[in-house]
């Protein structure tokens, strides 16, 4: 532990210290409540959109055995090409939020291909879709998890060991300062006396 100087600079900076601690405990609550919050939200979304996912798989389930037609190689129009995201601020941390998945537009001879190839088209990229959203709300939730992490380190810093501290350091030094101001009246006192015991003594002799 490291020794403080028991002296009135030393308790100026103490209590300079813990108004600081002061200031910035109430700023980190809010920022671990609004993180708190947010997290609770996306999760939330998160499970709407992995139902709306499941209920988008049953139904193509019912009809991916014509995926396996020969002339029809669907994957050519499932590969994204571009996936288009932009920044939230949430408490002073970004995340990332997921807006569109752009594909590639490939032509087909419509003569030769299936007349369910369109909607099968539109209905799996529906899914990659929503598992491309899924991801990205993923990644933020992540990021404001570990926010969540550092804050609430941060906060247990200030509450149980930063202003605790001061708050004893200052304790101490009042209490040391307080005992020398009770000698140096006391060693005052017995010099008083001393000094009229003397003139006393000078004027009897």
């Amino acid at each position: 532990m490291v020794k403080i100087k028991l002296t009135k600079g030393e308790l100026k900076r103490q209590r300079d210290a813990l108004k600081q601690f002061g200031r910035y405990l109430p700023t980190l609550q809010l920022k671990k409540q609004q993180l708190q919050l947010e997290i609770l939200q996306q999760n939330v979304i998160l499970q709407d959109i992995q139902q709306t996912l499941i209920k988008k798989r049953q139904a193509i389930h019912s009809w991916t055995g014509l995926l396996v037609e020969p002339q029809v190689d669907i994957k050519l129009f499932l590969k994204p090409e571009k996936i288009i995201t932009h920044l939230k601020n949430i408490a002073g941390v970004d995340i990332p939020v997921f807006d569109a998945l752009e594909f590639g537009e490939k032509d087909y001879d419509l003569f030769l291909m299936p007349l369910w190839l369109d909607t099968a088209i539109a209905a799996l990229r529906e899914v990659i879709i929503l598992n491309q959203e899924i991801l990205t709300r993923q990644a933020g939730v992540n990021i404001l998890r570990q926010e969540l992490r550092v804050t609430t380190q941060r906060v247990n810093l200030f509450e149980k060991v930063k202003i605790p501290l001061a708050q004893e350091n200052i304790r101490l030094i009042k209490i040391y300062i307080g005992d020398q101001m009770a000698n140096a009246v006391g060693r005052s006192k017995i010099a008083k006396r001393k000094i009229e015991e003397l003139i006393l003594e000078e004027a009897l002799a």
